[in-house]
């Protein structure tokens, strides 16, 4: 049936209570590649805990990623789920996120675009505790074959590549477990683990996780233009625009400009081909 989007709106937000403490924070750090070398300083603030802080992209698998996707079952959203991707992400933190604690998270459809052929509905996480409001998470869902029901466009937060070049360019290889990893946080579609699954949805091989692609760029920006301090990043969104496989190469290049880093990720092996787009970092 099409989407009644003022029905989703309209629709009371689900609430759940989350919790995590240092070992969930260690091992998402983990599958995002953290820990090479596994003495080195830089790295052990992600994975040893007397020195831990959290990657703002951890509010993504908080609650083992039990309210990313919660907006779906709203009221008003009867689509097929094998016509739906994952669009894009963005999360922007009101205060760093503390190594262990408690909140209540509240998940509703914020909005629905008319995209003519698809519809994007943006599923909106809101995480708040004790002391107030912890982070807020939009994941933008295309929905192929929903559109035409009338709805606005919405917005294009579509970013111009700068024409100089790159501020930096790191390079972070995906290990051949990295999606074996990265799944015990939570996501465990067989897409990324299971050959023959990934077969059936027209790929030779498992893919890697684009929320884990999306970590991977965090902390690769994180580390190279912002001292590696976490605590400074205030928001951080992208578009998902291609797949990787474990054991590929990400080239992740980076322009700064005024308390903003744009980034863009590619497949190094296979020609550049894009993987992350219209990507932002906003920080202090």
């Amino acid at each position: 049936m099409p989407i009644d989007a003022s029905a989703a709106l309209a629709a009371e937000p689900r609430r759940a209570e989350i919790g995590w403490d240092h070992k969930d924070v260690q091992l998402y750090h983990l599958g995002l590649g953290a820990g090479i070398p596994a003495t080195d300083p830089d790295e052990l603030r992600y994975t040893l805990e007397s020195r831990l802080q959290v990657l703002p992209s951890f509010a993504t698998v908080a609650g083992a990623g039990t309210a990313a996707f919660g907006g779906m079952g709203a009221p008003g959203i009867d689509v097929d789920l094998a016509a739906v991707l994952h669009g894009g992400q963005a999360v922007r933190v009101h205060r760093p996120i503390p190594v262990t604690g408690r909140a209540v998270q509240t998940s509703k459809v914020a909005a629905v675009h008319d995209k003519g052929k698809a519809a994007v509905i943006v599923l909106r996480t809101e995480a708040r505790d004790d002391d107030g409001p912890l982070w807020t998470n939009d994941a933008e869902i295309f929905v192929r074959g929903e559109g035409g029901f009338g709805g606005e466009r919405g917005p294009s937060d579509r970013l111009t590549v700068p024409e100089r070049a790159p501020d930096r360019t790191v390079e972070r290889r995906i290990r051949e477990d990295q999606a074996l990893l990265y799944r015990l946080s939570g996501d465990w579609n067989p897409l990324h683990a299971d050959p023959a699954f990934a077969e059936l949805a027209g790929f030779d091989r498992p893919i890697l996780h684009g929320l884990c692609t999306y970590g991977m760029t965090l902390k690769a920006v994180t580390d190279a233009l912002l001292d590696g301090d976490v605590s400074r990043i205030t928001a951080y969104r992208t578009r998902f625009t291609g797949v990787v496989f474990p054991g590929e190469t990400l080239r992740i290049r980076m322009w700064t400009g005024d308390g903003r880093v744009q980034v863009t990720v590619t497949a190094a092996e296979r020609d550049d081909a894009p993987v992350l787009a219209d990507t932002l970092v906003e920080h202090s």
